[in-house]
């Protein structure tokens, strides 16, 4: 048989050394490897005062890999930028160095902005929300024009669940909130009407409040805590899953799928709702009209006949379906606004609920003045 070459016969691993040399540098010598470094951290001198300069005369080296490099590094400190390293081979003077550089101190933070500063980050960030949503409202109607140019891509029995979830499920909910909301409106309205005798003005006390204000406004608050964070939900945990991103690989459409259907069955779910909580309400103000005031329920509803009006009901049933899409637009875009973990949906969802409740209350306000203004 043919002898090993020479270069084939495994060389022994040399224990790694760290000493003084007479010049006042330090030799480097033996193998700092993994397994010539045992029990090394325990035996390394310490290290000069900071005024005597560091030189690593590396020439006794026989290996040098990432384990020698961190454990160096780690007796150097923050003076690994300073040492001096001679007779090292290049590739083995590049790992030090590479350590070393990791080893540098991290830049010191930033200051913190003024309030000026803060004030005007604040503002481009809310411009770019802004952007964001008016964008994405585009983008919505864009899919919608398509849809009615194509009714068949609308998916109907996702529009009817959407319905039954968001609509149906949430009967018991907003009947009891009305319900009670009535009950306290007449309470009230009883205590300071009959000090004039006017016992009889809480029939349009209760009306208009219920049927212009109330239901509408706390079955979208409701519906906003209910449905807009469940879309934020689904939405934002189908866009960490990657199943939005399976969709437009497949060439479906997420707005089509996604949006559309929610979009339009709130705009049906929530006048209906709308229209119970007028019902729930208006009965709750009767119990309580009769309870405190003496004022039967004939009574009461021949007098509910005479003095409301349809444009009340017209009114309330107009702004829920404004109500609704803001919800639903407001809910769907913080969905896609998700990115890529648990924490991120459940961030998102408070702001869907946050925001769809703030916007609901101001476009009440701008609604209450608009009909203040026409004289409605």
């Amino acid at each position: 048989m043919a002898e090993p070459a020479a270069a084939d016969v495994p060389v022994p691993h040399a224990a790694a050394s760290l000493q003084a040399d007479a010049r006042g540098g330090w030799v480097v010598s033996g193998a700092w490897t993994r397994q010539g470094l045992a029990g090394l951290d325990s035996r390394l001198p310490p290290l000069p005062p900071a005024r005597t300069p560091l030189v690593l005369d590396g020439s006794g080296l026989t290996g040098f890999d990432s384990a020698g490099a961190w454990l160096l590094r780690q007796w150097l400190g923050a003076r690994a930028a300073q040492a001096e390293l001679r007779g090292w081979l290049p590739a083995w003077q590049a790992l030090m160095q590479l350590a070393a550089a990791a080893d540098l101190a991290p830049q010191a933070p930033p200051p913190r902005p003024g309030p000026v500063r803060s004030l005007g980050l604040a503002t481009l960030r809310g411009l770019q929300q802004v952007t964001a949503l008016l964008a994405f409202i585009g983008q919505v109607a864009q899919a919608g024009v398509g849809v009615l140019a194509h009714p068949r891509r609308l998916r109907w029995r996702s529009v009817l669940h959407h319905v039954q979830i968001g609509g149906f499920a949430a009967l018991p909910i907003v009947g009891l909130m009305s319900f009670l909301l009535g009950v306290v409106v007449a309470y009230q309205g009883a205590d300071q009407l009959r000090h004039y005798g006017a016992n009889i003005f809480v029939v349009e006390l209760v009306g208009y409040a219920m049927l212009r204000e109330f239901a509408p406004l706390m079955t979208a608050i409701i519906i906003a805590g209910r449905s807009g964070s469940s879309y934020a939900a689904q939405i934002g945990t189908m866009v960490v899953t990657e199943e939005v991103d399976a969709m437009r690989t497949l060439g479906i459409a997420p707005l089509e799928q996604l949006v559309l259907p929610r979009l339009l069955a709130l705009a049906i779910a929530l006048p209906l709702l709308t229209v119970w909580a007028d019902i729930t309400g208006v009965f709750g103000g009767m119990v309580m009209a009769r309870t405190q005031l003496g004022i039967g329920f004939p009574e009461f509803i021949d007098r509910f006949g005479h003095a409301m009006r349809g444009a009340s009901l017209l009114v309330g049933l107009g702004k829920s379906l404004v109500f609704a899409a803001v919800i639903a637009v407001i809910g769907c875009h913080q969905g896609f606004c998700t990115r890529g973990s648990a924490d991120s949906v459940g961030r998102q969802t408070t702001l869907a609920v946050v925001q769809s409740i703030f916007l609901v209350i101001v476009v009440d306000a701008v609604f209450s003045v608009l009909f203040n203004r026409l004289d409605i």
